[in-house]
């Protein structure tokens, strides 16, 4: 694929590495920020440039043509001068020597089906954000002509997404050029954006953030955790630790709708302060929970594991000592609520006395749906449950102080004098 030359009219400084070559190119941000008028105008001047050019652009759900960027696409064919070299149809584009811009939604495609874009020099994804992880499983290796690339544009709702696992999580893809934007970078940012944007920050600064700077949307209302304080005390490597423990939330069936076990490790580091180090949570038998429990506490020579008494107690101790008979169980049992349980432990994260060392979407989605009236994230907060079960443990000191809080309070009803 030739590289293309024509100078971006969108385009900032921000986006000039992204007309070079590479296999992935990923911009994520807010409103107003070109990123779909940038890999427009990029995906027809390179079907410009190259005789018999092939892209396409897919989207997780694609209904009809008016969801797709065919409009758009147009619009910049008919701004760069480019009318009467392309050929519009009803449900493709034409390109010059008898090349072609398909639309097609992911979720209508299957391994065989998809094949027919195997020669495509170029994919953007638009709406990254919703694109399933067994989208991007499918559409990866079947873009595999020499050169060809592959482009992702979003606006981020949640970590736990599978586009941004997959390009912002710890280990981003080789051969990529992962950029944030946001208005700031659009030369081009109309007066009538302006107002909008003005008005949102006004109105909904809870909202402000994620529609126009690209950040996580907000959390639940009423959470008890938030991403911002997740990340900023976030780790890349385990600290020295002077006690480890793996707690495991099994689920109460195995089926193929039964919850997760929520199996998490972690620890007390030598500065006191605790560590989130692993996250292997997984569906199955009980047979498999505990062997990947008992695998985990090997891994990080832990001391024990942490299992709640009221989810079956001696069977899940049993079930972890058949695996291994000599292995250290400490019952933990539930007297209050999910929700009361986890107000503590948010509350350390909030005096930033917690760190994840690493990325752990699925257990930072379900924190960050877990409020002061209760879980409200679909399915049950395994993950969670078995993080605070853990923190608990290693912090007991911070837990009874505030039980005792918690039995001094006035108690409601009645009037009080």
């Amino acid at each position: 694929m030739g590289q293309a030359v024509y100078q971006i009219g969108a385009a900032s400084s921000v986006f000039n590495d992204l007309l070079e070559p590479s296999r992935y190119k990923a911009l994520y941000g807010g409103r107003a920020s070109a990123k779909s008028h940038f890999f427009a105008e990029c995906m027809i001047a390179n079907a410009a440039m190259n005789t018999g050019f092939r892209g396409l652009c897919v989207r997780e759900v694609q209904k009809s043509l008016k969801e797709s960027a065919k409009r758009l696409l147009e619009d910049k064919i008919n701004v760069m001068g480019y009318g009467a070299r392309f050929n519009v149809k009803h449900d493709e584009i034409g390109t010059p020597g008898g090349g072609v811009i398909s639309f097609t939604g992911m979720n209508q495609q299957n391994s065989e089906s998809v094949k027919s874009y195997e020669n495509y020099s170029v994919c953007w994804v638009e709406e990254a954000s919703v694109f399933s992880a067994r989208s991007l499983e499918l559409i990866r290796p079947t873009i595999r002509a020499p050169g060809s690339e592959l482009w992702f544009s979003w606006n981020p709702h949640y970590a736990s997404d599978p586009v941004d696992k997959f390009f912002r999580g710890l280990s981003p893809p080789d051969n990529s050029i992962v950029r944030k934007v946001t208005y700031e970078n659009n030369e081009y940012l109309p007066h009538e954006m302006v107002a909008e944007m003005q008005m949102d920050r006004k109105n909904s600064p809870d909202r402000f953030a994620h529609i126009w700077l690209g950040e996580y949307a907000p959390n639940k209302v009423g959470a008890i955790w938030n991403m911002a304080n997740i990340h900023e005390n976030r780790r890349h490597e385990i600290p020295p630790l002077k006690r480890i423990l793996v707690s495991v939330d099994p689920a109460i069936s195995n089926t193929d709708y039964s919850d997760e076990h929520g199996i998490i490790a972690g620890g007390v580091g030598e500065d006191g302060r605790g560590y989130i180090i692993d996250d292997v949570s997984i569906h199955g038998s009980p047979q498999q929970w505990a062997e990947r429990a008992v695998a985990t506490y090997d891994k990080y020579d832990a001391d024990a594991i942490v299992v709640e008494r009221n989810q079956g107690g001696d069977m899940v101790r049993h079930t972890l000592q058949t695996v291994r008979p000599s292995i250290k169980v400490i019952d933990v049992v539930a007297t209050r609520g999910k929700h009361v349980r986890a107000e503590p432990i948010s509350a350390m994260y909030a005096i930033n006395q917690v760190s994840h060392v690493g990325s752990f979407p699925e257990l930072e989605s379900q924190m960050c749906q877990m409020t002061a009236g209760g879980y409200e994230g679909n399915g049950s907060p395994d993950r969670c449950d078995a993080m605070v079960w853990l923190l608990t443990e290693l912090f007991p000191s911070i837990i009874r102080k505030s039980a005792k809080k918690q039995h001094n309070k006035p108690r409601s009803g009645g009037w009080m004098g």
